[in-house]
């Protein structure tokens, strides 16, 4: 057995981190199919309360990532922002 104080001499802090990231998506995601689907009022609200938390941790994750250079996000064309706009200004 792997003891959590060892997966550093095998696992970067970068891979430590996607593999958090991606964990915390899969949550995140489940934590969200179960409130939608939930009956019980208090019990859904008590699933879109974890759900913030559970969005909140990503974000950091996501933070840490990004600020090391290891999560790059790339900024949208400013053409495609203004064909977004349009598209959904026109709508209903």
């Amino acid at each position: 057995m792997i003891h959590p104080e060892d997966c550093t001499r095998f696992l970067g802090e970068k891979e430590i981190l996607q593999d958090s990231l991606s964990s915390q998506k899969f949550v995140a995601a489940n934590y969200n199919t179960f409130a939608g689907e939930c009956v019980s009022e208090p019990l859904r609200n008590a699933m879109l309360n974890i759900l913030d938390e559970e969005h909140c941790i990503q974000a950091q994750l996501f933070s840490v990532m990004h600020n090391n250079g290891w999560y790059p996000v790339e900024p949208a064309q400013q053409q495609k922002i203004a064909e977004a706009r349009m598209k959904y200004s026109q709508q209903p």
